[in-house]
């Protein structure tokens, strides 16, 4: 007797996450290369610069986007040990880019074929490319926040005019207290090793997983939408919020994503979603400005969940009907690699494609209303409708 449907789907999505998941050579080749940078940054603009990871690449949840022509995205800090009050936002973002250009031209010089390929100004960060290792470097110039105790820091950013704020290091330490499982296998590594602490990127936790397969969905769902693709520290933070301690993956992909709507605030007509370790940080910023972000992601959590229930509720429980009935929305060839990794058998793997044929027809004839098909109605913690 085939397993249940949602032993099935998670099988699927541990997979996938792990085919998606950076590679442990690349991911030590990135560190060595930021490493690079740190040390040129310290040589040539002083002891008070330095450079760390934060988002994704810091958290263990990082993922290429599942199309062709794009990259691992990896966000660095470089921070300089100054005052708001000795710099200006301008001047930082300048000094940054003058130092990372420095180092882009000492690399070509050097000629050993390891400095990125362009350093490109960004809005808030200086991006290094490596097209042919596959990944980017985004350096976020960055202070310490005066107004507040570190490891805060304050960001620029050329469309605003006023210093922006953040915590990576305190985020990283937030979003691993919010798995007790990730906690203990971080603390279980580290006691193997000898050591007091391993980098979070070494464990891969049910949470980390949810967040990987969200991003994942989120990715393909706005393939042709990039510019009002919602941001993976967005989704993280209330999948994070969410997560209720499930140890099963499609459980608590599940329940994320109905509970997701909960942990989004409405301060008197502003959107709100709070960076925990930085009340000051607003994950949700761009949803109150003229724009349809914000019913794009109710959109997509919406379709998310729908798909994930429909699937559930599947009376076709073998492998290639599971495939067939989630292949539209997370992508069929690379949950056929998935099901060959874990061990899962797929009888008839060409069946797969009538199936998804058959799924975009139904869901093209099942009422789907509004500009942005069928949204669920969500409650704020304002009790307004998000």
């Amino acid at each position: 007797m085939p397993p249940p449907v949602e032993e099935t789907i998670s099988t699927l999505f541990t997979g996938a996450a792990d085919i998606l998941d950076i590679p442990p050579d690349l991911y030590s080749v990135a560190v060595e290369r930021y490493e690079d940078v740190g040390n040129f940054l310290v040589l040539n603009g002083g002891p008070e610069w330095t450079v760390y990871p934060q988002g994704s690449f810091r958290i263990g949840t990082v993922i290429k986007p599942p199309t062709s022509n794009t990259e691992y995205d990896i966000d660095l800090v470089c921070h300089k040990d100054s005052s708001k009050d000795d710099m200006t936002k301008e001047e930082l973002k300048t000094e940054v880019g003058e130092l990372l250009q420095a180092y882009d031209a000492f690399k070509i010089l050097e000629g050993n074929g390891d400095g990125p390929a362009l350093c490109v100004e960004g809005r808030r960060a200086w991006t290094l490319t490596y097209p042919d290792l596959g990944f980017h470097l985004d350096v976020l110039p960055a202070i310490p926040d005066g107004e507040r105790p570190p490891p805060r820091i304050r960001l620029t950013d050329t469309q605003n005019h006023l210093w922006q704020y953040s915590n990576p290091k305190g985020y990283s330490v937030w979003f691993q207290g919010r798995s007790e499982e990730l906690r203990r296998t971080l603390e279980f590594k580290a006691r193997a090793a000898g050591v007091d602490i391993v980098p979070m990127w070494t464990a891969r936790s049910t949470l980390q997983r949810v967040v990987q397969v969200l991003k994942w969905h989120c990715y393909l769902y706005f393939a042709k939408d990039i510019g009002d693709r919602p941001p993976s520290v967005l989704i993280t933070t209330l999948a994070a919020w969410a997560y209720q301690g499930e140890r099963d993956l499609f459980t608590a992909a599940f329940n994320a994503v109905n509970g997701m709507p909960e942990h989004i605030q409405n301060r008197h007509g502003t959107w709100w979603v709070p960076n925990p370790a930085h009340e000051r940080e607003n994950f949700a910023d761009k949803w109150n400005e003229p724009n349809e972000r914000r019913e794009k992601f109710h959109a997509w959590l919406g379709s998310l969940r729908n798909t994930l229930l429909e699937a559930a509720q599947s009376s076709r429980r073998d492998t290639a009907s599971v495939i067939g009935s989630l292949g539209v929305a997370f992508g069929e060839d690379l949950l056929l690699k998935s099901a060959t990794r874990m061990g899962l058998e797929v009888k008839n793997p060409m069946a797969t494609g009538a199936r998804r044929v058959a799924a975009v027809t139904a869901a093209a004839s099942s009422g789907a209303t509004g500009k942005f098909g069928a949204v669920p109605v969500v409650r704020t913690r304002s009790g307004r409708a998000g």
